[in-house]
Parts: structure tokens; C-alpha cells; sequence
């Protein structure tokens, strides 16, 4: 099947490309790239795209794919559906399964589910073995196994010195270590983020601070360490922005994501939405909010990333105290950031493709791929016009567990290309 995207705008900011162009692409390769016109070949399919914009395939370095072992709340088959729906071509599926991605025949496991996927699915393995922060896992072999990073994801590294091993143990093949910070004797038992929501509702807050102490110290950590690549996951608060902020102008090779929900819910939202706004790091204030939108301004927040948690109904249904962390994000991350970000006059188009492609294949040391003529097509197309309203019915996760179900957004994806494929959102 032939496409033809007369007249799309083709921005790709790891090239400097911001151009209008006229594309044709069949069966996965791009045949014309350019500002020329072409005669369109019979049975192509000719769309007028000049409401549409192409770029490098949207990656989300954060992803939660439950498989294997919680198959009831997400599968890899479901996860990368749900991803191809939200226009990402690339996801990387984190290491909190059952049993924990921390060895070679767990990291294969995944990589032959997601075998011959129109998405892309990388593995971030887990540091520790079972992720317990013991003992650390076979890291090298996971490398060879094809790990892009290294994390205990939904539990932090609290030994200093076990970080301290794993940054050394990985220093000669210059890996990846990311962390989810959190110093747990601060926020046990936490429901949603320590403030006056949380005492105005009796329950047990997390505070800043408590994410604040891991990214300080696995900061001076990696700065002592030699100067070794270390990547902040779901930033939260004024405080860990202006800490990374610091951080790369001493010229240390620190990088960071933040998630949709936290740049647009504070944690008031929990008194809407209820468990749909529960989740780890909790949603803190606007002060918070605020910092992380100057991050995102400035360069010091290098990506945008979901933290798509998918979980079963009842594990949501349930009291706030006992209810699951998390929410699903994959399928609304396009149309919510342009929504609050581009359409809010907060960044560019430019910056906006930045974050959701080149930064994270920046961090992540994985392809940028060319938009150009004679390339294979690794290709996100949105349309910066569309109106929606976010449904849950025409999401493909297996969970739905979402606050943001029947928001109006201007901003929608509209077709991936990749792996010789294509898939045209149902958002």
C-alpha cells in the first residue's frame, strides 16, 4: 500500500528540518521526500497534509507492560497495540515484572514477544536481582542480551554503596543507569504527595524531599564515579529540576523525563478523580508544576515520557489508601502534551518533537531515523488541528485506569510508520 502526504510539515530537529514536503512511502520505504511535486502513483492513498505534521518516530522511554506475569493488567501484544495507537514507534518496557527482567532468559522472553511489532520495544533490566537491591544482576550479560538501561523501577536503590557498584561495574561499557527516587523511610505507607491536601484528608504524604535526597546524592554518586551517565525518571518537583539543572551546567552527563500528569494535575486532582490520581511520585503542586514547565522551556527536562502503569479494575476500585500507583498514559500523552504545552504557547513545534523524539533517542543512544528519500520509514505523523475527546473506549491498553477519560484536546496522533508497517490511530 502507497501513501502520499502532500504538503506535511516535516520537522525533525536532530537534522534541523522544518519544511513543508511532499512524502510517498510504500511498503516501509520512503520513495519521495521533498518540497517537489510528483505524479502520484495508481491506488496510492493521496492525503492533503498541511494540517498534519512528520516526525522521527515518537519514542517512550517509560513503559509498563505487565508481561510477564501480570498479563491481566497489560501484555506486550496489548502494551505495543496501545502504543501504536498513541503514536509511538519506540517504547521502553521497564523491569518491574514477575519475575523481575534481571537476567538473559527474562530479557529474551521479551524481545522474542515483540518480535516482527510494527513498535519497537526496548528493555531497561533491572539493576538488582528481583529488584531487592541486594545483590546486583548480571548486568553485563544483559547488556549483551540488548538492556538500554538499568533500573530497579518502582523501587529505589537506597544503599549508597550498591549504586556506587553499579556505576563502576557498567563504567566500561558506558551504560545507562536510571532510578526511580524515592528515599522509602520517608514515604511509607504514603497515599498521595505530603501538602494540605494530604492533612486536610488525614493521610500519610510523601514529601518532596524524599525524592529530592536519592536524585542529590545518585547525582554527587555519578559525578564521583567518573562522570558516568545517569538518567532521572518521572521528575516531580522544583526541587529535582533545579538539582539536574545544576547538575548538567557542571557539565555532568545527567538527563531527565518528566510525565504529562505532572505537568498538568496537582494533587487536588485526587480530589476529582480519586484513585485515577493516585500514583508514585504522587502529583504535588502548582509551585512544582510550574518548575518542571521552565524545565521544559529551558533544556534542563530532556524528555517527555508516560510512565503508562496499566492496572485492573479492582486494584483501582478501591479505597485511596489500599488502591494500585499509577495511571495508563500511552494513548493520551500526544494529545495532552500539545494540548498544554504547544497549544499553551509554552514551547515550540520544534521543542515539542524534541522531547518526544530526539531527546529520549538522545539519552536512550538509539537510531534518529531519517525522513529522507530512499530511507526505511520510522515515522510519526499528528495532526496539530484535530479536536478529540479522550475516550477509553477507543483505547487499545487492557486497563483504563486514566483521569483524563472525556477531556477535549486539540492535538491527536494520526498514523505510525515502522518495520515495514503502518497503523492509523482509532483515538
Amino acid at each position: 500500500m502507497q501513501y502520499f502526504f502532500e504538503n506535511i510539515l516535516v520537522i525533525d530537529p536532530y537534522r534541523g528540518i522544518h519544511e513543508h514536503r511532499n512524502i510517498l512511502i510504500e511498503q516501509g520505504m520512503i520513495l519521495h521526500s521533498s518540497t517537489e511535486h510528483i505524479e502520484i502513483p495508481q491506488n496510492t492513498i493521496h492525503i492533503e497534509a498541511s494540517h498534519l505534521i512528520a516526525a522521527p518516530g515518537f519514542v517512550d522511554m517509560h513503559v509498563h507492560l505487565r508481561e510477564p506475569g501480570q498479563e491481566y493488567k497489560e501484555t506486550i501484544e496489548s502494551g505495543t497495540l496501545a502504543a501504536a495507537n498513541g503514536g509511538f514507534t519506540d517504547i521502553v518496557c521497564m523491569p518491574n515484572t514477575l519475575p523481575a527482567l534481571d537476567s538473559k532468559i527474562n530479557l529474551e522472553y521479551v524481545k522474542n514477544r515483540a518480535k516482527d511489532n510494527i513498535v519497537n520495544v526496548h528493555v531497561c533490566a533491572a539493576t538488582t536481582i528481583g529488584r531487592e537491591g541486594k545483590l546486583l544482576s548480571p548486568m553485563i550479560d544483559l547488556i549483551d542480551a540488548g538492556a538500554i538501561m538499568f533500573s530497579d523501577d518502582g523501587s529505589c536503590i537506597e544503599n549508597a554503596e550498591m549504586m556506587r557498584i553499579a556505576f563502576d561495574y557498567v563504567a566500561p561499557f558506558d551504560a545507562l543507569l536510571t532510578q526511580h527516587c524515592e528515599e522509602h523511610s520517608l514515604t511509607k505507607n504514603f497515599v498521595i504527595h505530603e501538602g494540605t491536601v494530604s492533612a486536610d484528608l488525614g493521610l500519610k504524604g510523601y514529601p518532596t524531599v524524599a525524592e529530592e535526597i536519592i536524585v542529590s546524592r545518585d547525582i554527587q554518586l555519578a559525578a564521583y564515579c567518573g562522570n558516568r551517565r545517569y538518567h532521572v525518571s518521572h521528575l516531580s518537583t522544583e526541587g529535582s529540576v533545579q538539582l539536574v539543572r545544576e547538575a548538567k551546567a557542571k557539565g555532568q552527563r545527567i538527563s531527565c523525563e518528566v510525565t504529562p500528569h505532572h505537568f498538568i494535575l496537582t494533587d487536588k486532582a485526587v480530589l476529582e478523580y480519586g484513585t485515577h490520581a493516585k500514583m508514585n511520585p504522587p502529583l504535588r503542586e502548582q509551585s512544582d508544576i510550574e518548575a518542571i514547565l521552565t524545565g521544559l522551556q529551558d533544556g534542563t527536562i530532556d524528555a517527555i515520557a508516560t510512565d503508562h502503569a496499566p492496572h485492573a479494575i479492582h486494584e483501582k476500585n478501591c479505597e485511596l489508601a489500599i488502591a494500585a500507583n499509577g495511571i495508563t498514559g500511552i494513548e493520551t500523552c500526544i494529545g495532552l502534551a500539545f494540548q498544554f504545552l504547544v497549544n499553551s504557547n509554552l514551547i515550540s513545534l520544534d521543542r515539542f518533537v524534541y522531547l518526544l523524539s530526539t531527546g529520549p533517542r538522545n539519552i536512550l543512544q538509539i537510531q534518529h531515523p531519517n525522513l529522507e528519500k530512499g530511507e526505511s520509514a520510522c515515522i510519526t505523523i499528528f495532526d496539530k488541528n484535530a479536536e478529540w475527546t479522550v475516550s477509553t473506549k477507543n483505547m487499545k491498553s487492557k486497563s483504563v485506569n486514566t483521569p483524563f477519560d472525556n477531556w477535549k484536546l486539540l492535538g491527536k496522533p494520526a498514523f505510525i510508520f515502522n518495520n515495514n508497517q503502518v497503523y492509523k490511530s482509532e483515538l
